[in-house]
């Protein structure tokens, strides 16, 4: 019996030992298939660090590149009323003077050399009013500045040092510049001399900013600081894609540099000639809704309708009408009614262009010289005649006829309608027509009478040409 018991205590035993045997077995497996796995991992580790690794030293190099051309721009300025004093906070660290000469206001941006003789590219608003600039370079030299020309409607401006053989950044393609590529901001932010921020473009190409009367604008959210202005914002080949310009009010990530394209523009032309004299053809443009295309029956959105030829300008004399729909400019596809306006004010006076358009549904090229480009309209904005003569639409508009003679003060030849009210929420309200508005054509002719926008909807659909305050466009009327 003993025999037996041991013998069934070994066998239980032997089978125990087995499952354990197992189980360390399947445990040793389960580690060697882990420890064999684990060499394959660190190698994919070890490129990621050598990729940030990459990416760390091209910023660094393009910094060490960069550097040495950007520079900090202090300016003593006059204040010329109580407002400008908030001059010196926008540049940078600084503060007004006071006494009895008239108040000073010390601030400071930056800058980039463009040229070995010292010529160097800044914001106009850097140096409005100064009477004293000071350069501050990179290694240490201090240089008494004088500004060379500006160009107020994208707010740039050259100051020139006597120096040679001065470090030069180069300017780049901004055209070819793609949003998601890495960019760095370098300049003087908050008086803080050679700073670089990193960053990405967020957007090329953008405008209705409504700050200067120009805007091509590279957007990024590398930070940007009062004091960044006039610096540049540069490729990691280290080619200045922009000129840092203005921010979205703080912290909000936000900032945009006038576009290389158009920098290269005003160099040019302020060295040559002193001045920035840019093209211009005298007509109003606007984008074209899918509403609005739809309407004027077009089979693409694509494109800037003119809504305005001014009389006796290179646009009138080669042929432009109201209604046209430009859709190439020497061959090269216009988009939209910023595209063409970029490509005319890079243009010199005298240069002549290829339009091509679209009208009445039939394509038509013609040849147009630009002309230089004249002031800012010193007209005031219009108001409708004061008649009893109105007409309520079945649209939710009243309209009102309008004095002659009041329209041949503001320019207008034909005769037009003046919006009276505008009923909310009406079909006129969608459409955005509003009280003081000029109604100068409907679908494409004169209004002759009252009835002529309900005579012209009765498809539900009319086209307006309006005129409000010194600017026209066509507005898209549905009536659903």
């Amino acid at each position: 019996m003993a025999t037996v018991s041991q013998h069934r205590r070994s066998s239980k035993f032997v089978s125990l030992a087995s499952v354990t045997a197992a189980l360390v077995a399947a445990s040793d497996a389960r580690a060697q298939s882990t420890a064999a796995a684990q060499p394959q991992a660190r190698p994919v580790e070890a490129t990621a660090v050598s990729q940030a690794s990459e990416l760390g030293r091209a910023f660094a190099d393009v910094a060490a590149r960069v550097l040495p051309s950007v520079v900090s721009v202090h300016v003593e300025s006059e204040a010329e009323s109580p407002e400008a004093m908030g001059f010196g906070w926008f540049l940078g660290p600084g503060g007004p003077e006071r006494g009895g000469a008239p108040p000073v206001v010390r601030g400071s941006g930056s800058g980039v050399i463009v040229r070995e003789d010292g010529v160097i590219l800044t914001n106009y608003h850097v140096v409005e009013r100064a009477r004293r600039i000071n350069i501050h370079l990179r290694d240490g030299r201090v240089f008494r500045g004088r500004v060379l020309g500006v160009d107020r409607a994208t707010d740039l401006a050259l100051v020139k040092v006597d120096a040679r053989a001065m470090p030069v950044a180069r300017l780049g393609d901004s055209d070819s510049a793609r949003p998601g590529e890495w960019v760095l901001a370098v300049g003087a932010p908050l008086g803080l001399e050679a700073t670089v921020t990193h960053g990405i473009l967020s957007a090329t190409g953008r405008s209705h900013l409504g700050v200067n009367d120009i805007e091509d604008y590279l957007q990024t959210d590398a930070s940007i600081n009062p004091g960044n202005s006039g610096g540049p914002l540069v490729n990691l080949r280290g080619e200045v894609l922009g000129i840092n310009t203005m921010i979205a009010g703080r912290n909000t990530g936000i900032g945009f540099a006038v576009s290389a394209r158009i920098a290269q523009f005003v160099v040019d032309q302020v060295l040559r000639t002193g001045q920035v004299s840019r093209g211009w053809i005298g007509v109003g443009l606007q984008d074209l809704s899918p509403a609005l295309s739809e309407s004027l029956r077009l089979a693409s959105p694509q494109g800037a309708l003119i809504n305005a030829v001014e009389r006796g300008t290179p646009a009138d004399r080669g042929g432009l009408r109201i209604g046209d729909v430009v859709t190439l400019v020497d061959n090269q596809p216009v988009r939209d009614a910023d595209a063409l306006t970029r490509v005319i004010t890079c243009k010199s006076p005298g240069d002549r262009l290829a339009i091509s358009v679209v009208r009445a549904g039939q394509p038509l090229t013609l040849m147009v010289a630009a002309a230089m480009r004249p002031g800012a309209s010193s007209a005031v904005a219009p108001e409708v005649a004061n008649t009893a003569t109105t007409r309520r639409q079945g649209h939710g508009v009243r309209v009102s006829a309008v004095d002659t003679r009041w329209l041949q003060r503001i320019g207008v030849t034909e005769p037009a309608l003046g919006v009276i009210s505008v009923d909310p929420g009406s079909a006129a309200d969608d459409a955005g027509l509003r009280r003081g508005d000029l109604i100068l054509r409907v679908d494409g002719a004169a209004p002759m009478n009252l009835n002529a926008i309900d005579e012209a909807a009765r498809d539900r659909r009319v086209v307006l040409l309006v005129r409000r305050a010194d600017s026209q466009r066509f507005i898209p009327l549905v009536i659903d």
